[in-house]
């Protein structure tokens, strides 16, 4: 068994330079300089997010916050062939892409998700504009509340202050969490827990650290 891992390491790295040992045991790990892979981009959220706490507002709050997004930009809405364009489609889009090549699985399911999303924002923003605003900045309001319990648990800051892709890889966060959660992708979980560390019981609260 050692000579051939031994043999597929060689192998790998003759044809493959920049893939190592270090590369084969760690399948997250970035393969060029300068391009971040699923767990470079878990694993710096993730140093924001060890407490419990933290991460469980997170599965409240970030749906919260995504969904308030979506739904604020579903207007203007403008018929394409039958498809519903709005900003919310094209920004959607863009974010499904950085989903789906830092992952398929993952970006598949935010894929579904975020259909979701567009499909109840889209009813929302078909509403009066009273109840579409009222809905959005109140969903968007709330779920940032519920996220700064999180992080006054955690005595941490968020992530989108030192870099603003956090935004993007939050909803990322919290679907590889649950699927952490359901013992899928064992192997991600725990090359993001050898860089960022494991998680932690309820601690007493930290001040959040200053931005």
């Amino acid at each position: 068994m050692y000579r051939l891992r031994a043999l597929a390491s060689t192998s790998v790295h003759r044809w493959w330079p920049s893939v190592g040992p270090a590369t084969i045991l760690d399948p997250g790990r970035s393969h060029g300089a300068g391009v971040k892979t699923l767990t470079d981009h878990l694993s710096t959220y993730a140093t924001y997010h060890r407490d419990r706490r933290n991460i469980a507002t997170h599965f409240v709050g970030v749906p919260m916050i995504f969904l308030a997004v979506v739904t604020l930009l579903s207007r203007p809405a403008v018929d394409l062939g039958g498809i519903p364009g709005s900003p919310a489609l094209l920004v959607s889009a863009g974010a499904l892409a950085f989903y789906l090549r830092l992952d398929l699985r993952f970006g598949a399911v935010m894929t579904a998700l975020t259909g979701l999303a567009l499909w109840g924002g889209a009813g929302i923003a078909a509403r009066s504009t009273g109840v579409w605003l009222g809905t959005g900045l109140g969903l968007f309001g709330v779920g940032w509340v519920i996220q700064f319990v999180g992080h006054y648990f955690e005595g941490k800051k968020p992530a989108f202050v030192d870099d603003l892709i956090g935004l993007l890889v939050g909803p990322l966060f919290v679907v590889a969490e649950a699927g952490f959660a359901l013992r899928l992708r064992p192997a991600v979980q725990a090359a993001i827990e050898h860089r960022a560390g494991p998680t932690r019981a309820a601690t007493a609260a930290a001040p959040l650290a200053e931005v």
